[in-house]
């Protein structure tokens, strides 16, 4: 009865993590999810307010613009500007996005023909792998290894492989490992790329989720970077927006007016109230996204010490609100933790077959829950 395609397709990692957890709580037990990273903060109420106000106008209760309002565009222009020091064009170097999801599962389908080869991270956004399968892509795997770094190794891309590569994604900060890249990373990415006329996706969704006085820099930064690729960019983890569904994808023109032509015929634009909800957050104050990072990072600490105290050896991430543990089998540690502690951990290999070996942890529970989620491992060992 299905398509051939899906029979191809894994079954989505966090749809599986909600299957099982509801099954756990079916049985009465107290579950401490820290699997899925969705912010348990609230989002700003400056921006809830923007949206009430929006949403009472009936000029925004028509089918919104496919590229996005032009008030949203130039909010997030600005934001780039301030942010990065990136000078974006709003008319053609944006593009509004139903969240950064929504860019990176369309590009392969403007830019890859069957056959052809997108280069993604393993372990890395499961989104990379789907998308490419849908568009018949063939998926050529970079190993993120501690070793390096958590960085791929472009220079281990067989010749073969690199010649046919239509598209590489990048992500960093990074999600599962937490790793952030260097910006002479970045400078390898360009060159790889105009060498082998490969459109670059950078995925950029975690760069405002930083500790320690870390600052993550954006791939366009980069000299020659708006020549080769385009970041996605999304307001769900820096302004605890989620559900709202807004991003934006930001760069090169051409590449953007592909990824527009996908969506113009596939799906619509974000409703112009959550455009202006996100001209709130971009253009507002930022001390909300200062606070939520305090929160996340006294969060960290405390698991964090509270892993070595039980005997891990992890490092201090840097950025996002994930925690990478390192452990024997990520399955068989995921699958304990739920059936004997009642804890909702992300097992590596979900993010592909480089991921096996840790489990993942989002700081999205109150630190008194994270406590609690130690003592219970605590007593398992």
């Amino acid at each position: 009865m299905y398509a051939d395609r899906l029979s191809s397709l894994p079954p989505y990692l966090f749809a599986r993590i909600d299957a099982m957890k509801a099954a756990k709580a079916r049985s009465g037990a107290d579950i401490i999810d820290l699997g899925v990273g969705d912010p348990d903060l609230p989002t700003p109420p400056h921006v809830v307010e923007a949206l009430c106000v929006a949403a009472r106008d009936p000029a925004n209760h028509h089918y919104p613009s496919y590229a996005g309002m032009p008030a949203f565009r130039e909010a997030v222009a600005g934001w780039y500007g301030r942010r990065f020091g990136v000078d974006l064009d709003p008319g053609t170097e944006v593009l509004a996005l139903m969240g950064s999801k929504d860019g990176i599962a369309h590009v392969p389908e403007a830019f890859v023909n069957p056959g052809d080869v997108v280069l993604a991270p393993s372990p890395g956004y499961p989104v990379y792998r789907t998308s490419t399968l849908f568009a018949e892509g063939v998926l050529h795997e970079l190993p993120l290894t501690a070793e390096n770094g958590f960085l791929p190794d472009l220079d281990a891309v067989p010749a073969d492989v690199a010649r046919r590569a239509k598209l590489l994604f990048v992500n960093y900060p990074n999600n599962p490992t937490s790793a952030v890249a260097p910006p002479s990373f970045y400078d390898e990415v360009v060159a790889f790329a105009r060498e082998h006329g490969i459109v670059v996706v950078s995925d950029n969704a975690y760069s405002e989720i930083a500790y320690d006085g870390y600052r993550a820099p954006s791939f366009l930064e980069t000299d020659g970077a708006r020549e080769v690729g385009v970041e996605m960019h999304s307001l769900s983890k820096t302004y605890n927006m989620t559900g709202w569904r807004i991003g934006m994808a930001v760069g090169n023109p051409e590449i953007l007016a592909g990824l527009g032509r996908v969506k113009t015929n596939v799906d619509s634009g974000v409703f112009d109230a959550v455009q202006h909800a996100g001209i709130a957050a971009l253009s507002g104050p930022q001390d909300c996204v200062a606070a939520a990072c305090r929160i996340y990072q006294e969060r960290r600490d405390v698991l964090v010490q509270g892993l070595r105290s039980l005997g891990y050896d992890l490092p201090t991430p840097k950025a996002t609100f994930y925690v990478w543990l390192p452990v024997e089998d990520s399955m068989d540690f995921a699958a304990r933790l739920l059936d004997e502690a009642a804890i909702v951990a992300t097992p590596g290999v979900g993010f592909g077959p480089h991921g096996e070996g840790y489990v993942r942890f989002a700081l999205t529970r109150p630190v008194e829950r994270i406590e609690e989620a130690l003592a219970r491992m605590e007593a398992l060992a």
